[in-house]
């Protein structure tokens, strides 16, 4: 079984929002992009809470934008054993270093987590410095998740809350 890795966290002093995924799927890793493979619905869910067009950007001006609304990103899981993309098959998992990364965000106001997985572990990997910081459950913007997107969008526009 493959051990698959993450991405370095895209964040910066003002980040007053992060959000925090699981573990990139297989077409982010081969692209070397966060939430790269096309009907992944977290561009077009950050679409609607920044009102910019994200999915209609090149990668790095995607990146740059979420950081210019003071918004975050990474994941929960450093490097995990895992077949395929679904978070149900991550196995032997080692968490990021949640902790640290929070303590070198002082604008830090929420923190949203993507999907019921990213949730599992990142609340688990902060312990009880989660309660410094507004938690948002967010539903999973992965295609397996098949809530309608007008529904997930309502979840996740309450990120603009923080902003």
């Amino acid at each position: 079984m493959d051990t698959k890795r993450s991405f370095p966290p895209v964040v910066d002093p003002a980040v007053k929002v992060l959000v925090l995924g699981s573990l990139p799927g297989e077409a982010s890793l081969r692209a070397s992009q966060y939430y790269a493979h096309p009907q992944n619905q977290f561009w077009r869910l950050m679409s609607a809470v920044l009102g910019e067009d994200l999915a209609r950007m090149a990668y790095a001006d995607r990146l740059r934008t979420l950081l210019a609304h003071r918004v975050g990103l990474w994941d929960v899981v450093a490097e995990a054993h895992r077949q395929g993309s679904l978070d149900s098959q991550i196995k032997a998992h080692v968490g990021n270093d949640l902790l640290m990364l929070v303590k070198r965000l002082p604008k830090l106001l929420a923190i949203g987590f993507n999907g019921q997985t990213s949730a599992r572990i990142g609340l688990r990997e902060l312990g009880v410095q989660a309660e410094r910081y507004a938690i948002l459950q967010l539903p999973s913007s992965s295609p397996a998740y098949t809530m309608a997107f007008d529904a997930k969008c309502e979840q996740w526009e309450k990120l603009r809350t923080y902003l």
